[in-house]
């Protein structure tokens, strides 16, 4: 919004990218749809050892309730004990998502952070993590894909079922443990 009225932005993902540090631990990349629209949005996570007997769970921007059932997943699936850290979880932007597609992302920047490792520069993340740690497919993932590669991520890490059945070129892992080994070697 502008003195003379309302401005069109041309390209809302730049907006929500602009400041990131590609080389931080704790930083991943989702696509979320925003209606129909595919954005590229990135995904912050601090895990620090926690001074109290009860570790803090914190979610700007993401469901409280998933954060905690995709730590519980980390846990049992991929090996991350964080039962004695605290685990902060933030949408740069202010957006508000809520749509399993993120867990990925989610999933990614929690153990990027508690591994101390960045992530590749040029990944995205896209898909829906299961109890059982599998990645679920999601609507879209072509679209989501073609959006995060004009944009210049080279690597985008799908569900395999989304590339078998052709609705995605992204890499597919088949498992949350087999997409956080291709986000952070």
């Amino acid at each position: 919004m502008r003195s003379d009225g309302l401005e069109e932005v041309p390209n809302p993902s730049e907006l929500f990218l602009a400041e990131r540090d590609a080389r931080a631990p704790g930083s991943s990349v989702a696509v979320p749809l925003e209606g129909t629209r595919p954005l590229v949005v990135e995904i912050q996570a601090l895990v620090a050892p926690t001074a109290y007997s009860l570790p803090k769970r914190l979610a700007t921007g993401f469901d409280l309730n998933r954060l905690h059932m995709l730590l519980a997943v980390l846990g049992r699936r991929a090996g991350l004990r964080l039962g004695n850290h605290d685990v902060y979880v933030n949408v740069v932007g202010g957006l508000r998502l809520r749509e399993p597609a993120v867990d990925l992302a989610v999933a990614i920047a929690i153990a990027s952070s508690e591994r101390d490792v960045a992530t590749g520069i040029q990944v995205a993340a896209i898909g829906e993590i299961g109890l059982s740690g599998e990645l679920r497919s999601v609507a879209s993932a072509e679209q989501r894909v073609r959006e995060a590669r004009r944009l210049g991520f080279e690597r985008c890490i799908v569900p395999a079922a989304s590339t078998r059945n052709g609705s995605s070129d992204g890499i597919g892992a088949a498992n949350l443990a087999d997409a956080l080994e291709l986000a952070l070697a």
